[in-house]
């Protein structure tokens, strides 16, 4: 288990009801029909499994409506769901599992300064403006950015708008400016927004990545021992 506490604020809690389908679980492995998982997510792609593992390891998964009903009735935990997800989806892929995070006492200026600008994601399509990195295009909306003195891109936020409750955050740094903190004050910035807003802020990242998980910790997201839960396909010729 994680070093923050277990205990999603209410906030968050909706945002996953929303999100997922459904929270908190009734078993240990609640399956839930939700035709929103087949819809097109924040990129506009589809996904056919999105939901969260507590630091208890119960687990509620939104699915597509056709893959609840190719799940067995019952299933003891997470291992057993992820053998049998790709069954059930009927083709190959694998039901990944990450690091799932929410801020809530995220630092105030006074300790991580603000770093960045709001600008609109659409210049990242323009040839001409340096400012807004290629990768920040699908997020739409406004982006995070911080520039150097002759404005060029560093680092950038963009916010993954899953539904009118919450946001993710997404954070790359430039590699010629790694290691000067951007990243923790891009994020707490982004954060303290979103809260500011009235939504859930959450941070997700692969258990492996470990400098995002120090750009997590240092920015007010703990580790609290929760997952994020999500279908990914495979290339069967690969």
């Amino acid at each position: 288990m994680g070093s923050g506490t277990a205990v999603p604020t209410p906030t968050v809690e909706r945002h996953l009801q929303s999100w997922i389908g459904g929270w908190p679980p009734s078993s240990p492995v609640k399956i839930v029909s939700w035709p929103d998982s087949i819809g097109p997510a924040w990129d506009g792609r589809n996904r056919l499994a999105t939901g969260a593992v507590d630091s208890d390891g119960n687990v509620v998964v939104g699915v597509a409506p056709a893959v609840a009903a190719a799940l067995p009735d019952r299933i003891a935990g997470i291992d057993e769901l992820r053998a049998t997800m790709p069954d059930a989806v009927g083709r190959p892929g694998v039901l990944g599992l990450g690091a799932l995070r929410w801020g809530v006492d995220v630092p105030g200026p006074d300790e991580l300064p603000d770093v960045g600008v709001w600008l609109p994601a659409a210049l990242a399509n323009d040839p001409d403006d340096q400012r807004v990195d290629t990768w920040l295009a699908p997020f739409g909306g406004d982006v995070l950015v911080a520039l150097d003195d002759d404005g060029k891109y560093l680092g950038g936020v963009g916010l993954k708008r899953h539904n009118d409750l919450g946001r993710e955050i997404a954070v790359v740094t430039a590699e010629a400016a790694r290691g000067r903190g951007i990243a923790r004050r891009l994020v707490a910035q982004a954060a303290r927004r979103v809260l500011a807003d009235g939504m859930a802020v959450t941070y997700l990242h692969a258990h492996d990545n470990i400098a995002s998980a120090h750009v997590a910790r240092a920015s007010g997201f703990p580790d609290t021992g929760w997952q994020i839960v999500g279908w990914f396909e495979r290339d069967p010729t690969s």
